[in-house]
């Protein structure tokens, strides 16, 4: 039974769809020609255009890989119309880096600009709302980095390209900071049972508690502490 439905079935347009085998032909030449295109849109962008991207710089590279790809098996996109997409897509970036560089308000406008997350162990609440990072995801990066605990931080700066830059305390200049080490936060407490060093858990906040009532962070309000790390960095 099997054996007849292979045999009835369609292979050619399961493999071809409706085009022809001679199409590979062509698609081989197409995706040829659209592979050196994209080469020299790259060259003619230059380093700025394929270093760590910014949101404008992923915009042109999607648009560039969108024009590419369509002409290489689509029988009815032409060669010369998706070489126009290429070209002015490239106008326009040049345009734009032109004026990016003459304006430093337009180059915020369209790049957005670097941005302090933490500041002297702490971190800068206001700055961290505004982005669309959750802090799992953040202190993951950080652990990439070396880092057990936000007092080894002077100050951690997210770029345009949404990488981050981390500046660091000397040994000797560590401070007690919130841990950030897996599940390290998922016991806050609100009570306070032994004296020495807690951590805002919302905000990194650090100070010296007394046994008691744990009581609300001075800098958000929150009221969740979990004790405090001076763990230093190991390099």
């Amino acid at each position: 039974m099997l054996s007849i439905f292979l045999l009835k079935f369609d292979w050619k347009e399961l493999l071809l769809g409706q085009e022809e085998w001679s199409f590979l032909l062509e698609i081989a030449l197409r995706t040829i020609i659209m592979f050196v295109t994209i080469i020299i849109g790259l060259r003619l962008l230059g380093k700025r255009g394929v270093k760590q991207l910014s949101l404008f710089e992923l915009v042109v590279i999607i648009g560039l890989g969108s024009a590419a790809g369509d002409p290489m098996f689509y029988k009815e996109v032409g060669i010369v119309s998706s070489i126009l997409v290429f070209v002015l897509i490239i106008l326009m970036y040049s345009i734009i880096t032109y004026f990016i560089g003459k304006s430093k308000k337009f180059e915020t406008l369209v790049e957005g600009r670097s941005i302090c997350l933490i500041e002297n162990g702490e971190f800068s609440i206001e700055n961290f709302k505004k982005e669309n990072l959750g802090s799992d995801e953040f202190f993951a990066e950080l652990r990439l980095k070396g880092i057990s605990q936000l007092g080894q931080i002077e100050q951690a700066i997210e770029e345009i390209s949404g990488e981050i830059s981390v500046f660091y305390f000397e040994d000797e200049k560590i401070k007690y900071g919130l841990p950030i080490m897996p599940d390290s936060l998922s016991n806050p407490l609100k009570s306070i049972k032994e004296q020495g060093y807690y951590s805002c858990t919302f905000c990194g906040h650090t100070e010296e508690k007394h046994t008691g009532d744990a009581g609300n962070c001075q800098k958000c309000k929150k009221d969740e502490w979990v004790p405090a790390s001076n763990k230093k960095r190991i390099t």
